[in-house]
């Protein structure tokens, strides 16, 4: 954790602003921007976010090799395959629908827009929900497909972290390559007039 207090509550605060405001300027608060995704018009979420990951990747993994970070220093938790499908595709859904995740509702409503306000209703509902109906049959089934062998891909199945950090890099430049295909092909990505008019 950024060195602001001991369990973190502060840097994360900052920290949650300051990315709130990059999601912003980058116009990732409009509803527009995600749909467009879905839609395979716009690839700007997909290319930030999984630049993101393997910049990430290649960071931890550069700070191990150099002796500035312990390994296991970062708690990675156990991989879930079955509930980790099952939640992706009932998010995605989410995603679609609303037009917002999480983070970019936080932004959109930040910047005043009601429809954030009713996602975020929308995604306390739904998680309380979960919460309240939790029981033996949903554990059983988050259960299926637990990679329980190691807290990574290389832990699981011995394949050098090289190679991996290789995968993702060639996959990262296919995403670039698909996704500014689509864009071409398309409409095009939103632009911010689009995206503050969208707003409106």
């Amino acid at each position: 954790m950024f060195p602001l207090h001991e369990n973190g509550m502060v840097s994360g605060l900052v920290c949650g602003i300051l990315f709130g405001f990059v999601l912003e300027n980058a116009g990732f608060g409009s509803p527009l921007k995600l749909t467009a995704q879905f839609k395979l018009t716009d690839w700007s979420v997909f290319k930030v976010m999984f630049t993101a990951i393997v910049v990430a990747a290649f960071g931890l993994w550069l700070l191990r090799v150099g002796g500035f970070l312990k390994p296991d220093a970062v708690a990675v938790p156990q991989a879930l395959v079955m509930a980790s499908a099952v939640g992706g595709m009932l998010v995605g859904a989410g995603f679609a629908v609303g037009g917002y995740c999480p983070g970019t509702s936080l932004a959109g409503l930040a910047s005043g827009r009601i429809d954030a306000l009713v996602f975020m209703v929308g995604l306390l509902i739904g998680t309380t929900a979960f919460v309240g109906l939790y029981g033996p049959a949903i554990g059983k089934m988050m259960a299926m497909g637990a990679i329980i062998d190691g807290d990574t891909f290389t832990d699981a199945y011995g394949v050098a972290e090289p190679v991996v950090l290789g995968v993702l890099a060639l996959a990262l430049a296919g995403v670039f390559y698909a996704g500014s295909w689509f864009e071409r092909r398309g409409r095009g990505p939103v632009t911010a007039q689009e995206a503050v008019a969208g707003a409106e």
